[in-house]
């Protein structure tokens, strides 16, 4: 692998979240860019809530050309940019934005990722049931993806004392109104509910940070009983790249998949609207992802 050329002309894109140390996305972008000999780099930025409002100020003072967002960022970049694509507004959540002249306008791709990423793993879900945890951005993006690739129904557990509670119950009542596919909304501490919910699921969808490096002993289901052999599992996690969750349901006999192919695919789809190029999927694939 040849180093990156910085040049005068060099183009920037990035990711900011906290925390991004654990990140794949900058092997997988700057690889993209060498392998196309594009004249563009993509680092990390370690950049919470608190401090998004600022970075992105200087960032788009700076002519950054995109970013990413991650982990905590993905609600909060909807008040700071210009505009919304129709999948994020619908979302209400964004975790890609590109500059355009100063005009900075958020998308979703998260969503396209996971269902790419199920797909590749060979799995077609459409027609059947997923149990989803989380409310947070990937949570929402992966639920009004999933429905509009034409999922029956969609069981969404979350905590009702979550600041994203409200944002999600909005996505629910929109998947009714204007998709074939119902959504319903569980506080994630009724277990009987749960359970009820991973008896007839096809596919059970971790879309939280349980379990994510550093806190690697931690899951939202302990319990062997809830799961049943044959189910799909997937956790959005890829650091560790088997989470407790993960290794809980393959004891049971499930099938599972990591968030790795979620991250190649989301990130293809942002590469392409900051460069106008198709991500060489095969060869990153190849690279990274045996």
């Amino acid at each position: 692998m040849t180093d990156i050329s910085i040049t005068g002309h060099t183009r920037l894109t990035g990711l900011l979240g906290s925390p991004v140390a654990h990140s794949m996305s900058p092997l997988i972008h700057n690889e993209a860019f060498r392998a196309l000999g594009l004249d563009y780099v993509y680092l990390c930025f370690d950049v919470g809530e608190e401090t998004l409002p600022t970075a992105v100020c200087g960032l788009k003072a700076a002519g950054i050309r995109g970013f990413n967002l991650t982990m905590p960022n993905k609600n909060k970049i909807m008040e700071l940019v210009d505009r919304l694509s129709p999948a994020a507004e619908l979302i209400g959540a964004a975790n890609t934005v590109v500059n355009d002249n100063g005009i900075l306008t958020g998308f979703n791709t998260d969503g396209i990722g996971f269902m790419q990423s199920v797909r590749d793993a060979g799995h077609e879900i459409t027609g059947d049931t997923m149990t989803l945890l989380g409310a947070g951005g990937a949570a929402t993006a992966i639920a009004a993806q999933a429905a509009l690739d034409g999922l029956k129904e969609i069981r969404i557990f979350a905590r009702p004392t979550s600041r994203f509670h409200r944002r999600i119950q909005v996505l629910t009542d929109k998947i009714n109104q204007t998709t074939d596919c119902r959504a319903f909304l569980y506080d994630n501490a009724d277990q009987k509910a749960l359970q009820n919910s991973l008896d007839t699921s096809t596919i059970l969808v971790n879309a939280t940070s349980v379990g994510m490096h550093p806190d690697t002993g931690e899951s939202l289901i302990t319990d062997p009983s809830y799961f049943h052999k044959g189910m799909i599992v997937s956790d959005i996690i890829y650091e560790p790249r088997k989470t407790r969750l993960l290794s809980l349901a393959e004891a049971a006999g499930c099938q599972t998949l990591n968030g790795l192919y979620m991250l190649l695919y989301q990130g293809a789809e942002a590469f392409r609207l900051f460069t106008g190029h198709d991500m060489p999927v095969s060869l990153i694939k190849q690279k990274y992802f045996q």
